[in-house]
């Protein structure tokens, strides 16, 4: 094998593990975070999303709770080995009573749930294609995460809503960062200009004739 052609096996494989890895991190609903948000405090780029779309109403129910149930199923399992009821689901996870809640508290945490949204959804499409998304959506979470936490905007006063950021976090944006390696390095190379083919001696001075 080629150095070439095993340099780019390699990083593909790499960023085939690390999609993999980054879409059970975000759809097992492993906690990277701690903000507060509709549904009370998400822990997670999906309980974020979730709280959203039940509170604009954007998708039906069901969709949420599939969103939410693989989590819940690990979480479940690993507390006390039981299953959840999926009838339950929105209640267990506070989401009945979103609609009702402030949207402030969503409106003053835009990265984070802008980033929360690209993460699901590159987590998601990544199954397919790693692409951007992942990395975007990470890196709006943990700009969010920065400027409340150092910055201190907005100003929290509550010490039992105040932001949290787990170790987990980091594990997320290398996953994100190395499932498009590849892309990238494949992107530039098939972006470069292809050789200008030069006229052969012969014809040239078949011309000049």
């Amino acid at each position: 094998m080629a150095p070439s052609a095993k340099t780019g096996w390699t990083s593909s494989r790499i960023a085939y593990i690390a999609s993999r890895v980054y879409f059970v991190l975000i759809i097992f609903q492993i906690p990277l975070f701690r903000v507060p948000c509709r549904s009370g405090m998400c822990t997670t780029p999906i309980q974020v999303t979730s709280s959203q779309l039940i509170a604009n109403e954007v998708f039906p129910p069901f969709i949420v709770k599939a969103l939410l149930y693989p989590g819940a199923i690990v979480n479940g399992l690993l507390r006390n080995m039981t299953f959840p009821s999926w009838d339950n689901l929105l209640h267990m996870y506070n989401l009945t009573e979103a609609k009702n809640a402030s949207a402030v508290v969503d409106l003053q945490r835009l990265e984070v749930l802008a980033g929360s949204y690209f993460s699901v959804a590159g987590a998601l499409v990544g199954l397919i294609n790693p692409g951007r998304m992942t990395l975007f959506g990470t890196l709006l979470v943990v700009w969010g995460l920065v400027k409340e936490g150092i910055l201190g905007k907005p100003a929290n006063t509550d010490p039992t809503k105040a932001v949290y950021v787990y170790p987990t976090i980091v594990v997320a944006l290398v996953c994100a960062f190395s499932s498009i390696r590849y892309n990238v390095k494949k992107e530039v190379r098939n972006g470069q200009a292809a050789p200008v083919a030069k006229p052969l001696k012969s014809s040239a001075k078949s011309k000049l004739k």
